[in-house]
């Protein structure tokens, strides 16, 4: 089963600096771009969606001390994070169904889960049945149960990566707030085949990509066959229509 997967940077959909609060507009032209590129036939083997947390998840992440390493089986942590990831996405799903996207929500807390070293299991039995059956499944980032931790964060590029593999996705789109990968002078990096290339720009900081930085992007989508994109929201429509946009990594 192969699909395009399209991940929404949570700094894209919500205000990064308020805690839980949506960007609307951006959601909603999100949404709009989904729904030109199913009407116009664009995406014929399927699409998968993918948000971040943002201001949602994030913010109770952090007053939680929850990483995608450290744990907790404290069940006020686990209602705060997972509430607030599950609020986010009903707020991408109504804007998807008001433009007669047929998307439907995939928890990951209820499907995923990580083992004593770490090792993340996803079953995607059901996010394939229901690609046949043509609907938008939309997971998220979230909280999964982690053996002999309580509960870890899943962050959404994590899930991105593993879909692409499960799915033998055609093609990878992480849109964010930047339009790509940018240089020393803030002009877009059109191609990365290798880590080296960006090596310079991006630095081999740890923390960078404990944050989310953009060189963990990067070398987590190296890794995978599928052609993968970063963009900003500016492009995401040329993205979906299967044009080559922002910064290309092969």
């Amino acid at each position: 089963m192969s699909a395009t997967i399209l991940k929404l940077g949570g700094s894209v959909i919500t205000d990064k600096e308020r805690p839980e609060t949506l960007d609307g507009p951006a959601l909603e032209r999100s949404a709009a771009a989904v729904a030109s590129a199913l009407e116009g036939g664009s995406l014929t083997d399927g699409l998968v969606v993918v948000h971040g947390g943002g201001s949602f998840g994030h913010h109770h992440a952090s007053e939680h001390g929850v990483t995608t390493t450290e744990g907790t089986d404290e069940i006020e942590a686990v209602v705060d994070i997972h509430g607030a990831m599950e609020t986010l996405n009903q707020f991408v799903l109504s804007r998807l169904h008001a433009q007669d996207v047929p998307a439907v929500p995939v928890h990951p807390f209820s499907t995923a889960s990580r083992d004593e070293t770490g090792a993340l299991s996803l079953p995607t039995a059901q996010i394939e049945a229901m690609l046949e059956a043509g609907f938008v499944p939309v997971l998220y980032g979230d909280i999964i149960a982690t053996a002999g931790a309580g509960v870890t964060i899943i962050s959404g590029d994590e899930l991105v990566t593993e879909l692409a593999r499960a799915l033998g996705a055609d093609r990878v789109g992480l849109c964010s707030t930047v339009p790509g990968v940018l240089d020393d002078d803030g002009a877009v990096v059109d191609r990365i085949t290798s880590f080296e290339d960006v090596d310079a720009i991006l630095g081999e900081s740890e923390a960078t990509d404990v944050t989310g930085g953009m060189a963990g992007k990067v070398r987590t989508l190296l890794e995978l066959e599928a052609p993968a994109s970063i963009f900003g929201l500016e492009s995401i429509d040329s993205f979906l229509a299967g044009q080559r946009v922002g910064t290309s990594i092969e």
